[in-house]
């Protein structure tokens, strides 16, 4: 997968950049964004316990900021859901809380609408990081 400027269709991945971070949703429409909670410069005083799955418009979503949509590959593309499945699970998930930011946040939540495996590359950048700085050293 990567990620580029692009036109989304319905059903794709999309994020955007918010500070050193991203933020993940499944786009239905521009009148429709179904993310897991919102970008964290637009919930700075909410907590992990009230972020919930929910809707917005595509201006909300972006923030004045730039779009990106993920770009799949043949191989990937036959494993991932259908765009239709996509957005019916991730409408299903509406309302669904549990969000914490390492083992439950909005590219979890978006990647496994997609692809139905629950990961983040975000949070396996991070933990990679952690592994190099305090993991065991071969000698």
């Amino acid at each position: 997968m990567k990620w580029i400027l692009g036109e989304p269709q319905s059903g794709d991945m999309i994020r955007v950049q918010s500070g050193t971070i991203y933020h993940y949703g499944i786009y239905v429409s521009d009148d429709e964004v179904i993310q897991f909670g919102l970008a964290p410069n637009a919930r700075p005083t909410v907590k992990d316990a009230d972020i919930e799955v929910l809707a917005t418009d595509i201006d909300v979503f972006l923030a004045g900021r730039f779009l990106e949509v993920a770009e799949f590959d043949r191989k990937e593309k036959k494993v991932n859901r259908s765009s239709d499945e996509v957005i019916s699970i991730a409408r299903a998930r509406m309302g669904e809380r549990g969000y914490h930011i390492l083992y439950n946040n909005c590219e979890h939540f978006a990647y496994e609408c997609v692809t139905g495996k629950h990961y983040s590359e975000q949070v396996d950048g991070v933990r990679e990081i952690f592994k190099g700085l305090f993991g065991k050293k071969k000698e």
